[in-house]
């Protein structure tokens, strides 16, 4: 991925942050042909220091899931158009419309697997993840024949990252004043992703300097 130095984040807890707010990844790997393909996919996250893993599964028709080796991840974090009509020196600089966003690339490697036992615990710990947020109960049931015949029907893999890169594009190579400007024209529009994209930019200004 092109970053730039100054959109480059190496703070992990900005990757924790990304994923929490959208779970639902990129997953890239190349073909034996070497074509590349994608699938989108919930996963679980799991950051222990440095160390980053992913665990999810796929439809078992998915070609995906007969792929081993290298693989990247890429995590979608908000993105919003800006004008520069908002930015105050728009006349003087010259200003020309861009794309303000956070994005994380997580290269590393896939270990696949299909056993009972796994796919069992992997499938109650996604519905545990993801039934709370939308306020319902649903529970695997190890016990129900009914349940464990669903799990024939995917395959799990765990991902384990081994070079993870931040870019958080956020107005970094402006003056402070255009970038607390792009912030409030961005939460004006009362879109969600605009006010996420607008958040984060308010917090690296005031990780940063003034003006």
């Amino acid at each position: 991925m092109y970053t730039p130095a100054a959109f480059a984040e190496t703070d992990l807890a900005r990757l924790d942050a990304l994923v929490e707010a959208d779970p639902f990844v990129t997953l890239v790997t190349v073909d034996a042909d070497g074509a590349p393909f994608a699938s989108h996919l919930p996963v679980l996250y799991r950051r222990d220091g440095d160390r980053v893993r992913l665990e999810g599964h796929w439809a078992r028709p998915n070609p995906q899931s007969r792929h081993r080796g290298h693989a990247l991840a890429i995590v979608h974090g908000p993105h919003a158009y800006v004008s520069p009509g908002w930015y105050p020196d728009k006349e003087p600089a010259a200003r020309v419309p861009t794309w303000n966003y956070a994005v994380a690339h997580l290269s590393g490697t896939l270990e696949v697997f299909g056993d009972e036992a796994s796919l069992a615990d992997l499938v109650a710990r996604t519905g545990d993840r993801f039934e709370a947020t939308v306020g319902q109960s649903w529970r695997f049931e190890p016990e129900r024949d009914e349940h464990r015949r669903q799990l024939r029907g995917i395959v799990g893999f765990r991902f384990e990252a081994t070079r993870i890169e931040l870019k958080f594009k956020l107005g970094q190579n402006h003056p402070p004043g255009n970038r607390r400007a792009v912030a409030d024209a961005l939460d004006r529009l009362g879109a969600p992703r605009s006010q996420a994209v607008a958040a984060l930019m308010r917090g690296q200004l005031e990780g940063g300097s003034g003006d």
